[in-house]
């Protein structure tokens, strides 16, 4: 019985080294799973803001790019270029200042040949840039020479950096000046400085020209070389800043700022500026805390099972010493009671014997066999356990910290409500991004068959929110499965901007109602958008459809042409229908 107990002993000993050793494998490995797992999660992170600023940003420069291509079509620009005249240069200036301040332009203004400005958006003010001669900025030179061209530089006059857009006015042959548009990205960069990340934008040389950082601002990632510091002096793109490094290091995907080694992890994609790149540095420390809790979670949850094996191999020997006590307790008291079966009692106590040690076989095998299926099932567990808590850290952090938060201050209804919230939220909210990117992202149209009623879908996605928010009845009817002729992003498109037109003009109404109508006719289909608002006036019927007419103080008249491009480039044709109660468009496009 001894030696079995000491067996039992050396087994539970070894059994419990085993167990430490197992647990500081997990341990490693769990740390060295989560290190993985947050840097995997912050690229993603990273990669994905990334993304949606330069869609942002994108979105931003994309309503201005037009501005100067359609001024050039304005007959009173060409007009004050060929023959000045006070009377047609207030009227340019009327309509520069209009226009910048119905886009938020910071400045749009009209040089002649010879450089000098000769009307402007800002010639009320004292910094006007009227009878300023900018004949050495680049983006007019290169914009006489190849028609078109873009800058990003500090003004010369206000000091304000922006971007500079310059369209040439007249052929190549014979310029007559150029149109330019300055665009400040104040309101970008005041988004992106609420953000985790910090996003940059930087030039050619490597200077950072947009950020939500203003300490960054026209900082260098790396020291400038003589010859981009003299390019710079020339066309005193950037005046007389002195340009200095920032106290930052990229190392391929890995960035150091200051003595923090490591701190962040960096996403790049190019700018939708000449020469530029976008960058996001997203800090590594916070997702790297929460998968080390997670690795956490799982070592603790490899203690606890070694530790209740070791348990129950302790109760089990304490079992043993129990019966032994007993049965040598009884053979005693046997021996003592009567001499006469002595000898019974020695067989009895060799069969007795006999019988333990058979006992003791059964059971030892028996506890072998269930440590060893416990010790491969560990695995397997600690397996899950890892599966079961990585998989919604991602959805579910910031709404935990948000409910510690408010435990932290007492408020358990609202952290209940947080906590409710996670499950729900995870769904839409990958729906709402993953069609946010599908919307925003530049790229080649496909052209293709596109399913009208998941078109409309994606659209009440994207502007259902503030279709509830004004208290408007939308009504859809037709046969939402027919399937048409489009690129499914710029179908999209055209129908965001004919329900948010009519938005507009319902805002007065009491009973405001929008109907998307979808028929099918033949080798067409017809989508009809209809409200019961106060409809098109008559004089603006035959012009509606042409750039810069508009019935709003504040529209710029350029929704509906561009709507219609777009649906003529399907091979198909937008209209506004006659008669009926408010106002009636009609997109015509082929079936597939």
């Amino acid at each position: 019985m001894e030696m079995g107990t000491t067996r039992l002993s050396r087994r539970l000993a070894l059994v419990a080294a085993i167990g430490l050793v197992l647990v500081a494998a997990v341990g490693l490995g769990a740390s060295r799973w989560a290190r993985g797992q947050a840097v995997a999660a912050t690229d993603a992170a990273a990669a994905e803001l990334a993304r949606a600023n330069a869609g942002l940003l994108t979105s931003e420069l994309q309503k201005f790019r037009l501005l100067p291509l359609v001024l050039t079509e304005y007959p009173d620009v060409p007009a004050l270029l060929n023959a000045p005249s006070p009377g047609v240069a207030a009227r340019v200036n009327a309509r520069l200042e209009l226009l910048a301040e119905r886009t938020d332009a910071a400045a749009i203004y009209v040089i002649d040949a010879q450089g000098k400005t000769v009307a402007a958006s800002n010639h009320r003010l004292p910094t006007s840039f009227v009878g300023q001669n900018y004949g050495f900025r680049p983006y007019f030179r290169d914009a006489l020479r190849n028609g078109s061209a873009e800058l990003f530089a500090l003004g010369t006059v206000s000091g304000v950096p922006g971007l500079y857009l310059a369209q040439r006015i007249g052929s190549a042959a014979r310029p007559l000046g150029v149109v330019v548009v300055k665009i400040e990205f104040e309101r970008v960069q005041a988004q992106w400085a609420a953000q985790q990340g910090t996003t940059i934008v930087t030039d050619r040389h490597g200077v950072v020209i947009v950020t939500g950082r203003s300490d960054w601002r026209f900082r260098a990632l790396a020291p400038l070389s003589a010859a981009s510091r003299q390019a710079i002096r020339t066309t005193r793109q950037y005046g007389n800043l002195p340009l200095d490094p920032l106290p930052l290091t990229i190392d391929g995907a890995d960035a150091r700022a200051g003595e923090a080694a490591g701190d962040s992890r960096v996403a790049a994609v190019p700018a939708p500026l000449a020469g530029a790149r976008l960058q996001v540095l997203m800090p590594l420390r916070p997702a790297l805390a929460s998968a080390n809790a997670n690795a956490r979670l799982v070592t603790l949850a490899a203690l606890v099972l070694i530790v209740g094996a070791l348990l129950l191999l302790w109760r089990a020997r304490e079992r043993q010493l129990l019966q032994a006590a007993a049965r040598a307790a009884l053979e005693s008291q046997v021996a003592e009671r009567t001499a006469e079966l002595r000898e019974t009692n020695r067989q009895l106590e060799a069969e007795s014997a006999e019988r333990a040690r058979a006992d003791q076989r059964y059971r030892a095998a028996r506890e072998e066999l269930a440590q060893a299926s416990r010790l491969g099932s560990l695995g397997q567990i600690t397996a899950g356990v890892a599966h079961e808590i990585n998989q919604p850290v991602a959805a579910i952090r910031t709404f935990a910290d948000n409910a510690r938060q408010l435990l932290d201050r007492g408020e358990a209804g609202r952290a209940a409500d947080n906590l409710g919230r996670i499950s729900a939220l995870t769904e839409r909210i990958g729906a709402i991004t993953g069609e946010l990117r599908s919307f925003a992202r530049k790229r080649t149209p496909d052209i293709g068959a596109v399913e009208v009623g998941s078109a409309i879908e994606s659209v009440m996605l994207l502007i259902g929110d503030r279709v509830r928010a004004a208290g408007v009845r939308l009504e859809r009817s037709g046969d939402p499965m027919l399937r048409v002729i489009a690129d499914r992003v710029r179908l999209e498109q055209i129908l965001i901007n004919l329900v948010q037109n009519a938005l507009d003009v319902l805002a007065d109404r009491s009973d405001p109602r929008i109907v998307i109508a979808v028929e099918g006719e033949g080798d067409r289909a017809r989508i009809t958008v209809s409200d019961n608002g106060p409809g098109v006036p008559q004089d603006l019927r035959n012009q509606l459809f042409t750039p810069f007419v508009t019935g709003r103080d504040e529209g710029l008249g350029l929704g509906l042409a561009i709507s219609r491009d777009i649906a003529r480039d399907f091979g198909g044709e937008l209209t506004l229908a006659e008669g009926g109660e408010g106002a009636r468009f009609e997109l015509t496009l082929l079936r597939a």
